[in-house]
């Protein structure tokens, strides 16, 4: 029952979609434009940073309350806090209200990694960004942070319950982000070392 709880606690908070009220108040579906997902990414490609970066930090933050409060709710329950974060990303990526179909789970992944362990969160955060840099694709960031974060989350607690539930997560991750894969064989995404000398530029 706490397990459940749980769940459906944190899938509610995350089905919350700041990028659909947007699309609501600028009368212009982002399911519609640009990459079609109800995101961070898209919401600042279609309508400019400042909603992108509004848009990111509620989604990180939708997910790392879920985190916090199945702490607070079910102390004593090892897996309440990845199984609500879980919970909010299956939200975000597929809320109920909008035909199931959401975001990619990335700025949702990032919140429930920071409140679950902030030591993980910086790990990822650094080596992913490394390895983006390096291979000069943005999707190598998600796709090293959704690898790592089981093996990291089984040492950092050492128990393998976590770690299960951690993997489930990331494979969620994985499946969403098979389009982006694809688009990296097929020289369609955008390179990231080109973009950052861009945006640096025009500032």
């Amino acid at each position: 029952m706490s397990v459940t709880i749980c769940l459906l606690m944190g899938y509610l908070l995350g089905s919350l979609s700041p990028a659909a009220l947007l699309s609501k108040l600028k009368q212009k579906d982002l399911r519609e434009h640009g990459t079609g997902n109800l995101g961070a990414t898209n919401t600042l490609l279609t309508f400019g940073a400042k909603c992108g970066a509004f848009v990111m930090v509620f989604d990180i933050a939708k997910s790392f309350l879920s985190v916090k409060l199945a702490g607070i709710l079910f102390p004593a329950l090892s897996i309440g806090g990845l199984v609500a974060g879980g919970g909010a990303i299956l939200g975000h990526v597929f809320p109920f209200y909008m035909k199931f179909k959401g975001g990619k789970g990335l700025a949702a992944f990032g919140g429930m990694v920071l409140a679950f362990d902030p030591l993980i969160f910086l790990i990822l955060l650094l080596l992913g960004s490394a390895v983006m840099l390096v291979l000069n694709h943005g999707v190598a960031l998600t796709m090293t942070g959704i690898s790592l974060f089981p093996i990291l989350t089984g040492i950092r607690t050492g128990s393998v319950l976590p770690a299960l539930a951690a993997l489930i997560i990331s494979i969620i991750l994985l499946l969403k982000h098979i389009d982006n894969l694809i688009e990296v064989k097929n020289g369609e995404d955008i390179k990231i070392r080109d973009y950052l000398k861009e945006h640096i530029r025009r500032c």
